[in-house]
């Protein structure tokens, strides 16, 4: 990263994020084969806010497998480029379509994504329920079904550590 560029994220607070996806749909190894890929198929008002207004270049993402045998936190990306148009919306043959979202009205969103690493260990979200450090965590509370949502800087340099 060149130093204006991180000069720039320290200046705006850069973001630390936990975006969750199912191992056999799109796993942490597929991004690393992949290097950059998009973050696509966001279809919750919620989540598509955050990816079209608050997640930035430069961000860095806690890649998390869920709805698997065992859900956890299995590596780290970074944000390559901001939201725009998420393009399988209006495709028919994508797996996850949505015909009232078109190219001159778009409704759901994606950002880019960059492999950085793969966790050694799997941090397991049995593992994260009996850390005291992650008390508050978004992911531990009830209820919480969001594909993705911030973390704080905290939260994210515990479970890199314990992931190796």
């Amino acid at each position: 990263m060149q130093e204006k560029d991180r000069l720039f994220l320290l200046s705006r607070g850069m973001k630390y994020w936990l975006f969750k996806s199912e191992p056999n749909a799109y796993s942490i190894d597929d991004l690393k084969k992949d290097k950059v890929e998009h973050w696509d198929g966001i279809r919750n008002y919620q989540a598509r806010n955050m990816l079209r207004d608050d997640v930035k270049k430069g961000d860095v993402v806690l890649f998390y497998h869920s709805s698997c045998k065992v859900p956890g936190a299995v590596g780290v990306a970074r944000v390559v480029r901001e939201g725009y148009p998420d393009h399988t919306s209006w495709d028919p043959k994508s797996e996850h379509p949505d015909l009232k979202s078109t190219e001159e009205k778009p409704i759901w969103y994606m950002v880019d994504l960059k492999f950085k690493k793969k966790l050694k260990e799997i941090v397991t979200l049995q593992d994260m329920r009996g850390m005291p450090k992650l008390e508050g965590m978004r992911l531990l509370q009830r209820g919480n079904r969001l594909s993705l949502f911030p973390i704080s800087k905290k939260h994210f340099d515990t479970i890199v550590k314990l992931g190796g």
